[in-house]
């Protein structure tokens, strides 16, 4: 049973090729917030209550299988091809085996309409059961009409029909409700109207078969409802590269609105970019230019400081990531600083009161809690013991050019400034490096390592050269 109050599943028709978006990439494949259009709609669709989702599929059918295939939960989704594109009603039909004998109705969605919302499906199907018609049609009144098909209604209010704009007279085009082109019908009534459309030669000079025509013929065997809907960015399509860009500032708009109403603050919520996946939590601050990408969480009063791209990534508690930094499938324990301009490549886990300085890159390396790496420094498979410092200009020298070697520093190390640490090479605890040296062999507890040629001062020298 769905949230909805009945049994609905969901058909995506997502088989066009998307001409007008001068690409290579199947339309329904290119990503608003960081995901396939597509996904939008069936992650809408499965939260909306849809025990099942069947998506037509036509223009690069391998590639858009493939994404469903590992993004959707695996027997929650069937796929139907549509080889010629005849038409919605064409789209629907090819899928009939795979809607029948499926839930008692069917709702009809677009895999380039992706800021419908779950909540908007939900109430559309709920009114449209409480309705008890064979078919409800989702509509919206806008100023400017032009272009679409216009909802009839008789002298009641009923919905009579659809008309399209090149076949409306002068009357029917001051209409402005127009056909939304989501539907929820009645399975078998949908599957039983198409065996006759499609059985019969099609009635326009395009020669393609219109889900629209089964809106008259639900009206005159048991009613249609029409079901407007307030917010039009939520029947926003997508045909150009300037409609994504619109239905993505429509996704980011939303997304930003949502995020501000629970506690997160946004200096500029035009300039920052949240994916459906981020979590964040109450007092988070985001300057402009801050993009958090996939499964990225961010904990109570931390500041993301302009320019900061975080993505797959833990943040915690009081952190401050400052500007200009990258983060990707890092950990940042609490109340720790990160950058400016401070790069943590997979596998960087970052403990509490740590830093990580300006030019700071850091892989696949522990920094235990209160460590710090101030300035210009690489850290690659290394393990950073509780407050270490490490001195500008470091590196871990982890690859011989065949294989990676890890390097430990111990609690409370100190690495001077220009150092150079081969490894596999341990620092132990408390121990110091002098600055400028190459350490080749490990440094005992409490020892000072200098690794480093003598210094010479030659008198005269200088003189001697300018003569």
């Amino acid at each position: 049973m769905s949230e909805a109050g009945g049994d609905f599943q969901a058909i995506v028709l997502a088989a066009g090729k998307g001409t007008r978006m001068r690409s290579e990439l199947p339309k329904v494949l290119h990503e608003v917030l960081g995901l396939p259009m597509i996904s939008h709609v069936t992650r809408a669709a499965r939260r909306a209550g849809a025990t099942k989702v069947v998506a037509v599929l036509g223009h690069g059918i391998e590639r858009v299988e493939a994404w469903l295939s590992a993004s959707e939960p695996e027997g929650g989704y069937a796929v139907a091809e549509q080889r010629e594109q005849l038409g919605t009603g064409h789209a629907v039909w090819v899928a009939a085996d795979a809607l029948r004998g499926g839930a008692s109705h069917t709702l009809v969605l677009y895999g380039d309409v992706p800021n419908l919302t779950a909540e908007s499906m939900t109430t559309f199907v709920r009114d449209a059961l409480t309705a008890d018609v064979p078919l409800a049609v989702m509509t919206a009144v806008v100023d400017d009409p032009t272009g679409y098909g216009r909802m009839l209604r008789d002298a009641a209010g009923a919905i009579a029909g659809i008309v399209e704009h090149k076949d409306a007279n002068e009357a029917q085009l001051e209409i402005r409700e127009i056909n939304a082109g989501i539907y929820l019908m009645r399975t078998d009534f949908m599957l039983a109207e198409l065996e006759v459309l499609m059985g019969q030669a099609a009635q326009n000079a395009q020669g393609e078969y219109y889900l629209t025509d089964l809106v008259a013929r639900a009206a005159q065997s048991g009613g249609a409802l029409g079901w407007i809907i307030e917010d039009h960015g939520e029947i926003q399509g997508v045909n150009t590269r300037v409609d994504l860009a619109a239905a993505t500032a429509t996704a980011r708009a939303r997304t930003n609105h949502a995020w501000m109403a629970s506690g997160v603050t946004m200096i500029d919520p035009a300039q920052v970019l949240i994916e459906p996946d981020v979590t964040l939590g109450q007092d988070v601050t985001l300057y402009p230019g801050v993009t958090l990408r996939g499964r990225t969480t961010i904990a109570d009063d931390a500041i993301v400081e302009p320019g900061c791209w975080i993505q797959d990534s833990s943040i915690g508690h009081a952190a401050h990531i400052k500007a200009n930094s990258y983060l990707n499938q890092a950990e940042v324990g609490a109340r720790t600083a990160i950058g400016p301009m401070a790069h943590l490549r997979p596998g960087a886990s970052i403990g509490a009161d740590c830093k990580v300085g300006n030019f700071v890159e850091v892989k696949k390396s522990r920094l235990d809690d209160g460590a710090k790496a101030g300035h210009l420094t690489y850290l690659g498979d290394a393990h950073v013991g509780p407050g270490a410092n490490i001195g500008a200009g470091t590196i871990t020298c982890n690859y011989d050019g065949e294989s990676k070697h890890r390097t430990e520093i111990g609690a409370g190390a100190f690495i001077g400034s220009n150092t150079a640490l081969v490894a596999p090479v341990t620092v132990a605890d408390g121990a110091y490096v002098a600055a400028g040296s190459t350490v080749t062999d490990s440094v005992p507890s409490g020892a000072l390592a200098v690794a480093r040629g003598r210094q010479k001062n030659i008198e005269g020298w200088v003189d001697r050269q300018k003569a």
